[in-house]
């Protein structure tokens, strides 16, 4: 029995190409195409058959991938998907697995691995190709620890203040707060941050992306 698959992309070539491909591989059939994500959503509802796996692109216009992904989840769960893109940042990668795909593949992808990406998350339901070194544990880590560091607009300003080169006397004067404030904002911050100096927080909050470097003025 052939494994149906459906592919969602708006460069018309690269899908063509994509579905020629992948119509060669061993026990694999392309049934389902569309050139953005509202267009797959509007062809897999009027579709006879719906494929096992969806290959859904990330950046289309009209509707993404990440939101795609997330109403094909809701609307077709048995469906399997797989995103593929060109990104690889931390947050593309993990809105798409949180809306529900089962792997994360770069459209750089050797059709070896792409073959045995459609099989594994076939038979699996899950594929996770070390050859891209896309670390979701780290990536899973990291997304749940910023999701639990609620910090207030008022320790945000003062983290945002503490990765430029002021001294914390300057931030105060800057805050218009007395420097006791300060340090309670420090010593809070510390802690949520689990960590003991001011490198530390820093990096912490980069890592986290509460802060971004180029918004750092003095």
């Amino acid at each position: 029995m052939k494994l149906t698959i459906g592919i969602a992309d708006d460069h018309a070539l690269f899908l063509k190409s994509l579905a020629s491909l992948i119509n060669n591989f061993n026990n694999c059939s392309v049934i389902v195409e569309g050139n953005n994500g509202q267009h797959l959503l509007d062809t897999l509802k009027k579709a006879p058959v719906l494929p096992d796996i969806l290959l859904i692109d990330v950046e289309m216009p009209v509707m993404d991938g990440i939101e795609a992904s997330k109403h094909i989840a809701e609307s077709f769960p048995a469906v399997k998907m797989i995103a593929l893109s060109m990104k690889d940042d931390d947050d593309t990668i993990l809105g798409m697995i949180r809306n529900g795909c089962c792997a994360y593949l770069l459209k750089d992808i050797h059709p070896y691995e792409l073959e045995k990406a459609l099989h594994e998350v076939h038979t699996k339901g899950y594929y996770n190709g070390d050859v891209y070194n896309l670390n979701y544990r780290r990536i899973v880590r990291n997304a749940l620890h910023k999701d639990q560091v609620v910090i207030s607009d008022r320790e945000q300003t003062f983290l945002q203040l503490a990765c430029s080169d002021l001294t914390y006397k300057e931030i105060a004067a800057k805050m218009n707060l007395a420097e006791r404030t300060i340090d309670g904002y420090r010593e809070a911050l510390f802690g949520k941050l689990n960590v003991q100096s001011r490198v530390g927080m820093v990096l912490e909050a980069l890592k986290l992306q509460l802060v971004a470097l180029k918004n750092v003025k003095r």
